[in-house]
């Protein structure tokens, strides 16, 4: 490995600054093995490939999604969760980006969908279910979902979930808010897990309570396209023009020192004499770089919770320097409502692996492209009606030139993957997608972050006669 690499990486052992990091990942992407490519156009296809899903749906405002993510820590700390509201009309999707391991990414992204769920069913119905028994999941039915929590925490977990169902009893559709109803779930689910570690100390409670993750939720219900976020996931909608142009235009907002209004926030929390240490190094008391975040109770509890149910498990070391006035993180999700119309043709969601080497324009480009392409990727079918041989051999030649367009996946998740990784100027390069694909455990941190993406396509014509 050249000298200037090995530099860098015991850089990147300490605490990074966003800059130097955005510095350090443009480095090493520059970076090429010696020598032929270690793995094959198959093989790199199976590694894509392995994770991906392809929903469809009949009716409504959504066709199908794509989804698919890529590990880059072992395990990944990304979680992904799509699925159908039970008792109501809505979908639900989310993607989760944990730090600190893979224990509330992974618990947030089945519970939070449960709990905003539940919350959409009017009360008098959701008396109805509770009295004959529904259980969390019954709410939500998940499309891609291969894993159930174990026997020692889910019934910790329903306890909690059928105290917040009990107490939705309480409220009233005539103040029913989509809005008030997707920040309540962040914060209740936030301040459950917060207690169940508290009142359940094990090592599984403590290392969701101990871990953090960032969490972007979108709901879609006709017309109505609602975006929930905390932290550094984004959501782009993809947008054509009238003269056939595509818009990127972002609904999310990143929560980390990049953004001026976030930090202006949390500094008018604090008191002024922490001016200087509420953000260090672009980070959150200098160690976490999102401003908003799930779980990380580490920056939410008071020192005295911290000594005396962290310390002596974690040590000394738990307790950020200057944690003066806690708590700093938030959990409170910043919410976009967005009403469909026929010119939005799809949603892009994805963890900041994505974002870390491409723009919302290039990847709304690439799936618009995509999405055109796709249709060689079916058999041609000839129309019902007459045709003439004339007709016949203008769809053959217009089939010809377009098959050289197709594209190389189905999925457009995979697509986005393969172009974040491989993508030049000139098109995707093997040699670089194969040298990303097989960089060594202990180093491929450095090059690349886990990377989930979900891509929903909406229905033209549905939005173009749904009453909003």
């Amino acid at each position: 490995m050249p000298n200037f690499v090995q530099k860098l990486l015991v850089q990147r052992s300490h605490l990074l600054t966003a800059a130097c990091y955005r510095s350090f990942h443009q480095a090493v992407s520059h970076y090429r093995p010696s020598g032929p490519p270690k793995l094959s156009p198959y093989d790199v296809n199976c590694i894509l490939r392995a994770n991906e899903h392809t929903q469809d749906f009949a009716g409504g405002s959504v066709k199908c999604y794509d989804s698919n993510q890529l590990a880059s820590n072992s395990p990944i700390e990304d979680s992904r969760t799509e699925g159908t509201c039970v008792h109501t009309s809505g979908l639900l999707l989310g993607i989760f980006d944990g730090h600190g391991g893979p224990a509330c990414s992974q618990v947030i992204s089945k519970r939070l969908m449960r709990y905003v769920a539940a919350s959409l069913v009017p009360p008098d119905d959701l008396k109805v279910h509770i009295l004959n028994g529904a259980q969390s999941h019954s709410f939500i039915n998940c499309h891609n979902d291969k894993l159930e929590f174990v026997s020692e925490i889910k019934d910790i977990y329903e306890r909690s979930f059928n105290l917040f169902a009990n107490e939705l009893l309480d409220t009233t559709l005539a103040g029913f808010q989509m809005h008030q109803v997707l920040e309540n779930a962040f914060l209740r689910l936030d301040q459950d897990l917060s207690k169940e570690a508290v009142e359940h100390p094990s090592l599984r409670t403590m290392s969701v309570a101990m871990s953090g993750a960032v969490a972007l939720v979108a709901h879609i219900d006709g017309p109505h396209l609602h975006i929930s976020s905390v932290g550094d996931c984004s959501a782009v909608l993809g947008t054509v023009t009238d003269t056939g142009q595509w818009i990127a235009k972002k609904l999310t907002n990143e929560h980390n020192s990049d953004n001026v209004g976030e930090v202006r926030r949390l500094l008018n929390e604090h008191p002024a004499t922490e001016r200087d240490t509420v953000i260090r190094g672009e980070r959150l008391l200098g160690q976490l770089a999102p401003l908003r975040a799930m779980g990380d109770f580490r920056y939410k509890w008071s020192r005295e919770q911290l000594e005396q149910l962290v310390v002596p498990q974690f040590g000394e070391q738990v307790i950020a320097p200057y944690y003066l006035t806690p708590p700093y993180l938030s959990a409170c999700p910043e919410i976009t409502h967005h009403i469909l119309t026929p010119r939005d043709k799809f949603l892009i969601l994805a963890s900041d692996g994505l974002w870390d080497t491409m723009s919302p324009m290039q990847t709304v480009h690439l799936v618009g492209e995509h999405m055109h392409g796709k249709a060689f990727l079916q058999p041609l079918k000839l129309p019902k009606h007459e045709i003439t041989l004339g007709e016949i051999s203008q769809m053959l030649s217009t089939r010809k030139a377009g098959l050289q367009k197709k594209p190389l996946d189905r999925n457009a998740a995979t697509h986005l993957i393969r172009n974040s990784l491989g993508g030049t100027d000139y098109g995707v390069e093997h040699s670089k997608l194969s040298h990303m694909l097989s960089l060594p455990q202990d180093i491929v941190r450095l090059f690349r972050d886990d990377i989930t993406i979900t891509v929903v396509y909406f229905d033209s014509e549905y939005l173009r006669n749904c009453p909003t």
